[in-house]
This record gives structure tokens, C-alpha cells and sequence, in this order.
């Protein structure tokens, strides 16, 4: 494994297994997830050896910033990061006054091909290291120069799909010898793969959990997204019943509102009544208009009104302001114009 996704008691039998003091393992993963070091040369409290060995037989996973977009309007910025071999992936940072977010990738590309997202139109390349989900939040952080105190790990991918290396990445951000983000400003944003959120749940996080929604009934639900013809909204909202009830959390349900879709009055009523009596929130998102695909955003009045049916059944519900469009904030839609060799974006 890559020494710096280990966890530090994964660290500690490994400098233990080295002939090094245990104490190591905590100066190491310091110099690692609290300075920032990108090699072990900088670890200047370990001995030249050890270095010289940790260099030569476990180097530290090398990831840049390729690009910066920032947004004309609000305080949106998009980075595109590139990973050893070529690997290009995204993030945003969203600058609000409780604080500044970070919304970043699991995987690069996507294998969930819900319809009117652009990030799985490439198809999945591979899971990222829990270190590579780490260095999104180290190189932007360096780069903003201010403190992060939000996660959501709601970038290209599914988080739960890449299960092993987000719980290990949730629990470095965590530990008091990292950034030490608090668990309760993280936030797992899925599609809904049922047993994984189960199993999640049993593990306690401490997180927070959001479902990609999108849909008020099965059968618009499997047009959006492929996954509800594996796990049907019943089951994927019991999935999320337990994981509120196991943990304590209030558990987010994204709609993404579309045009003509999923937008009426009935499709209001009918997504109240299935959340009535559960701790949620709503939040609806007027679809982002992906180039290509006959998805738009409903007229404003459409969502008021959708809103308003949500709020008189006692569902706490948010329209969520819309961020970052000059910059294509949407998950996949930078990448895919960097790689095509678009780049007149931001200034």
C-alpha cells in the first residue's frame, strides 16, 4: 500500500516491522497530512536512512495542479488535478461565509451513468487512493491559502463504489495528527447502493449522508439513473432510514429538478408524502445543462412552486443557489473541455 494512504496505526506496524521506534509512525504521518511534505527529504527529524529508504522504496504519490478556473460571479473555483500516468480529475471550491467547501473526486470517471450527468459519459478508469482523495484537499488548501472546514465528497464517481479507500480517507481528515475536519462537516454524497449504505452505517462515521434522489417514483427514477433498476426508492430510502437512525444524522435528498421530467406539481406531492414523518432535508437543484443532452432547467416559478408543496408537508426543503456556471462547475464538464482542448473557461 501506498505509505501515505495508511492510517496511523497502519503506519506504526510499518516503521515496527523497519526496526524504527513507533514514535515515527506519528512524525511521519505529521509530515505527511499536517505539513503537506510531497517527499521525504523534508522529514528532517527522521534519520538520513530511514529517508533515503522511504524514498527510494515508498515514495509519496505525486499530484499537481494542472489548471484553476475561477468563476465570474461568486466565489467558485474548479481545479483540475493531474495524478501519476496522466490521470486527470476535478474539484471545486466554494467560498461561503460559514467557511470555504471542497467538493472532491473518488474515482476518476464514473460507472453510474445517470442521464444528464456529464462525468461518466468516458466511462470509469479506476478508484483513487485514499491518498489521492487526501492530496485534492492538501494542494488546494496550499494553493487558497485558507483553511477548508467543509468536505463532500461529491466529485466525478461514486464515493460507495470506492468504499475501502473513502473510509480510510474519511478517517485521516478526521485524526487530530491530520487537518482534523470534523466529522460532521463531511458530507458521502450516492447514487444509493443499498448494501453499502447499510454497511456504512454500521461503522458509525459520523458523517454526513446525502442520496442522489432526482426522481418521486421508480420509473422516472430508472430514465435518470440506472442504479434504481438494481435498488427501487423504497428500498434505497429504508438504506437510508437505517443510516439516520443508526447514527444520529439527518440525511440530505438531492433533486435535481428537470424541465418536463420531474418537475410537477403531483411529482411535489408525491416526493412530500414519501419523505413525510422522516429527519431529511430536500435539496433541489435546477439541472446543470450539459452540452448534448435535452435536460433543462424548469422556469422559476416551477420551482417555487415545487418548493412551497414541500414546505406546507413539513419537508424541510432548500433551493440551492447556482454556483460556479462560468467556470462548468458541474462534476465532469471541465474535464471533458480541458481534454477536448477547451480552454477559454475563467479568467
Amino acid at each position: 500500500m501506498d505509505i501515505s494512504s495508511m492510517t496511523l496505526e497502519e503506519l506504526e506496524d510499518f516503521v515496527i516491522y523497519n526496526n524504527e521506534k513507533k514514535y515515527r509512525a506519528k512524525q511521519i504521518f505529521q509530515w505527511i497530512h499536517s505539513k503537506f511534505a510531497r517527499d521525504f527529504a523534508q522529514m528532517t527529524n527522521l534519520s538520513g536512512d530511514f529517508r533515503t529508504f522511504l524514498e527510494e522504496e515508498h515514495p509519496i504519490c505525486q499530484i499537481e495542479i494542472e489548471r484553476k478556473y475561477e468563476s465570474l460571479e461568486d466565489e467558485v473555483h474548479k481545479y483540475l488535478l493531474k495524478l501519476p500516468k496522466d490521470t486527470i480529475i476535478e474539484s471545486v471550491l466554494m467560498k461561503y461565509s460559514f467557511g470555504n467547501s471542497l467538493c472532491v473526486s473518488t474515482q476518476a470517471g464514473c460507472a453510474m451513468g445517470c442521464a444528464f450527468c456529464r462525468s461518466g459519459e468516458d466511462g470509469f478508469f479506476r478508484n483513487l487512493s485514499a491518498y489521492e482523495i487526501l492530496a485534492q484537499v492538501y494542494r488546494i488548501w496550499e494553493e487558497c491559502k485558507e483553511r477548508i472546514s467543509n468536505i463532500v465528497l461529491m466529485g466525478s464517481g461514486e464515493p460507495l463504489h470506492n468504499f475501502d479507500n473513502v473510509v480510510r480517507f474519511i478517517e485521516i481528515i478526521s485524526h487530530e495528527h491530520g487537518l482534523n475536519i470534523g466529522r460532521r462537516h463531511i458530507t458521502l454524497s450516492t447514487c444509493g447502493i443499498v448494501p453499502e449504505i447499510y454497511k456504512l452505517a454500521d461503522l458509525k462515521p459520523g458523517i454526513n449522508l446525502a442520496l442522489s434522489l432526482h426522481a418521486s417514483d421508480d420509473e422516472i427514477r430508472k430514465q435518470l439513473m440506472p442504479v434504481a433498476k438494481k435498488y427501487n426508492i423504497d428500498e434505497t430510502l429504508s438504506a437510508c432510514d437505517y443510516y439516520q437512525k443508526t447514527t444520529g444524522r439527518r440525511v440530505t435528498y438531492e433533486y435535481a429538478m428537470i424541465k418536463g421530467i420531474n418537475d410537477s406539481k403531483s411529482h411535489a406531492r408525491e416526493l412530500g408524502n414519501k419523505l413525510k414523518g422522516r429527519l431529511c432535508h430536500v435539496n433541489l437543484i435546477p439541472v446543470n445543462e450539459v452540452p448534448g443532452k435535452n435536460f433543462y432547467r424548469p422556469e422559476r416559478k416551477s420551482i417555487q412552486e415545487f418548493y412551497d408543496i414541500l414546505c406546507k408537508l413539513n419537508i424541510d426543503t432548500t433551493i440551492r443557489r447556482e454556483l460556479g456556471s462560468s467556470v462548468a462547475a458541474a462534476c465532469g464538464q471541465l474535464k471533458a473541455e480541458f481534454l477536448n482542448g477547451f480552454n477559454e473557461l475563467g479568467r
